[in-house]
């Protein structure tokens, strides 16, 4: 079973960390980039860390761009019309 990204207590949570990091991209910003975040990223996989899905130490705003640097995977199958 898959992490629920629907919930309202992940919806509440990623709100929070979003206002946490100024809706900016923290990768970036470690580069003098100051990109708007568009997604809470698990640093530790919530499939192989589940206790960890709503710990704000693993949770950190990204853009989209360093979001599919974290998930190439993911952002290959987008390109190919398949969703995970």
């Amino acid at each position: 079973m898959g992490f629920d990204y629907t919930s309202k207590r992940w919806g509440r949570k990623r709100a929070a960390i979003l206002r946490r990091d100024d809706y900016r991209c923290v990768w970036c910003r470690r580069y003098g980039r100051n990109r708007p975040a568009v997604v809470v990223h698990h640093i530790k996989h919530v499939d192989e860390y589940p206790e960890l899905a709503y710990e704000d130490s693993n949770l950190v705003s990204l853009c989209q761009g360093c979001h599919n640097k974290a998930h190439p995977e993911k952002a290959r199958a987008a390109t190919y019309g398949r969703r995970y």
